[in-house]
């Protein structure tokens, strides 16, 4: 069993979540997020739906870019 590369694969685990943790817990502070234009808000009557699109996509240019950037570090 290779210790080297599971101690590599935790590490960024650990990473991972430290990240989504601070973003979870100041998400409410940061400004833009959730009112992005091409976010989706659609409300009738009681029924209130709410799809961040654009907040999807640029959290997930973001973190393919952190991934990529961390990734090549532990090559």
């Amino acid at each position: 069993m290779d210790f080297q590369g599971l101690g590599k694969v935790l590490i960024l685990i650990g990473i991972f979540l430290a990240f989504f943790g601070l973003l979870l817990a100041f998400w409410q502070r940061i400004p833009f997020l959730g009112k992005l234009p091409g976010d989706i808000l659609v409300e009738k009557g009681g029924f209130q739906l709410f799809f961040p699109l654009m907040t999807c996509l640029l959290i997930s240019a973001v973190l393919t870019l952190v991934l990529n950037l961390v990734l090549r570090l532990f090559k």
